[in-house]
């Protein structure tokens, strides 16, 4: 099966060979692709087309069933359940693209009548669309002047680094959780993910000109390429632990556990709990991805010499790569800037929550990508860094899949659907002790997250937690910061978080293999928190 972006080359006096264009390939993106974008075996292909058919049979029945059963819930509760059921069924086997399933399930939302247009779709106003939108057009930008390509050779080309895919990985994983600890995860991972793919193109080409793999070989199928972006993906998820300010669930946790109990847990208190959770967490990933997604080969001799023939190949930098470097230096520094003030000035202060309030994450992106549009290539021809014909190839089904996302979130918490669930598992498991009730908190966070919004899945499990452990006499404090901590998982979907659609926006990771590797880090990092933060906690005075 020939792809879109296959070149032909003659090997031999009578034939020829389909030669893969591994960079068309890579850097074109895409959130969903039909099975003749893609080149499966026989038997792939005839297990994708069973898997992609019945969905169509699948999400109907799902959607039938919670409808009509009788289940005791609410009808609103039950119309949001059948059509989660029905869009979940749908996403698992991708029988529709990724996006256009997330819609459909908008506009059930409506057309059953759980709650009007207007309200359905007011979370497409949320600050982190534009947050995507804006960091899509800045990688845009990386990607069209080969700044991604420069970071790429770069970082192959330190001591140690370039010659082990092992090692690549690992290091991302290092950086990508110390950037999210204090940048937003969304923000790390959407600048991250341009260099990613630089590098993966090169470790792509290498391994086809060594004959590691076929010469037509597809490259978004290699399993390098999973675990890389997978490591993006949750080492950014991992960091976002570390400090209160690491990402939204924690803000919405530490305050609701402040207002609800009176405790209030200091930035210090925050990241001493969290570092040792944080540091087992970031090993399990690395053992988890690697047993699940073995690279095809540890070692590519030869990476050194190919990197500086090519770093001598690009030369100087261009006008172009330098506007784009200083529009997203502006950006990163202005995403950083109310974390390093809040450090010293303390989040309560004036100064800090009005500087906060006015660079915000989505605004300060949208501010950096229009730099993009400003700064000048040559002025007197008025040419600019990007024009929008390049913003219109960023990854709109990425955004809409995330904005759906927030809708689904949304009526789970208004219809009342999740407190619901949340009282279903308290009669029938029972409360008697902290550590029943903290697990039973970390189960349901990570639940909701798997199909809403981590910020959602933090507002809603939050206050279902505390009253629920101050009726059993618990002390609510560490329930409630282990479900803000569960908030922030959901790796098995790409609706589950950001950091998960935008990887899996770069076509590199399909649902299938997030699937596999998310369920497992799940159920470790779960356990982690369940058993490691009680006592943490407790030694650093929470509790």
């Amino acid at each position: 099966m020939k792809m879109p972006n296959d070149i032909t080359t003659a090997t031999s006096p009578g034939t020829r060979t389909i030669r893969t264009n591994v960079k068309e390939v890579l850097l074109s993106g895409g959130t969903y692709r039909s099975l003749e974008q893609q080149q499966l075996s026989p038997v792939e292909e005839k297990f994708e087309t069973i898997r992609r058919i019945s969905g169509f049979i699948l999400a109907p029945l799902g959607f039938l069933f919670m409808m009509f059963v009788p289940s005791g819930m609410e009808p609103t509760q039950q119309k949001v359940a059948a059509v989660l059921v029905a869009v979940i069924l749908l996403w698992l086997c991708e029988s529709l693209p990724i996006p256009i399933t997330a819609l459909l399930g908008v506009g059930l939302m409506v057309l059953i009548g759980t709650a009007p247009a207007s309200d359905v779709l007011a979370p497409f106003g949320s600050t982190t669309i534009f947050t995507f939108i804006g960091a899509f057009i800045l990688a845009q930008a990386m990607l069209k002047h080969g700044v991604a390509q420069r970071l790429a050779y770069f970082v192959l080309g330190l001591p140690g680094i370039g010659n082990s895919t092992v090692r690549i990985i690992l290091a991302f994983g290092g950086i990508t959780c110390v950037l999210s600890a204090f940048v937003s995860n969304t923000a790390t991972v959407a600048m991250l993910l341009p260099t990613a793919l630089g590098i993966l193109t090169v470790i792509a080409k290498l391994m086809q000109d060594k004959g590691i793999v076929k010469e037509d070989f597809d490259p978004l199928r290699l399993r390098v390429g999973a675990a890389l972006m997978l490591m993006l993906a949750y080492g950014a998820s991992i960091g976002g632990l570390l400090t209160p300010v690491g990402a939204p669930p924690n803000l919405i946790g530490r305050g609701l556990i402040e207002e609800a109990t009176g405790v209030r847990i200091s930035f210090g208190q925050w990241v001493m709990t969290a570092l040792p959770i944080c540091l087992c967490m970031l090993l399990a990933l690395a053992v988890i991805l690697f047993l699940v997604n073995k690279p095809e080969t540890r070692r590519i001799e030869g990476v050194a010499e190919y990197v500086a023939e090519h770093k001598k190949q690009q030369g100087k930098m261009s006008r172009a790569e330098i506007n784009t470097i200083i529009a997203f230096s502006i950006t990163v520094f202005l995403w950083i800037f109310p974390a390093i003030l809040g450090m010293f000035v303390g989040t309560d202060s004036a100064i800090y929550e009005a500087v906060d309030e006015r660079l915000n994450e989505g605004i300060v992106a949208v501010l950096g990508a229009v730099l993009l549009f400003i700064l000048p290539v040559e002025p007197r021809k008025l040419q600019y860094t990007l024009d929008w014909s390049d913003a219109a190839k960023i990854d709109w089904g990425t955004i809409i899949l995330f904005g759906c996302g927030m809708i689904f979130g949304a009526m789970l918490g208004d219809s009342g659907l999740a407190e619901s669930i949340g009282s279903g598992l308290n009669n029938m498991l029972g409360v008697s002790s902290a550590l029943v009730i903290t697990a039973m908190a970390v189960l349901l966070a990570i639940l909701i997250s798997e199909t809403t919004s981590n910020t959602a899945a933090a507002a809603v499990t939050v206050p279902i937690v505390v009253p629920l452990a101050m009726a059993a006499g618990v002390d609510p404090v560490i329930p409630a910061m282990a479900a803000t901590f569960g908030a922030s998982f959901g790796f098995m979907l790409p609706i589950s978080t950001p950091q998960n659609a935008i990887v899996y926006g770069s076509g590199c990771v399909s649902i299938a293999r997030m699937i596999r590797t998310g369920i497992s880090f799940d159920i470790i990092g779960g356990a982690l928190i369940i058993f490691f933060l009680p006592t943490v906690a407790t030694l650093v005075g929470i509790g």
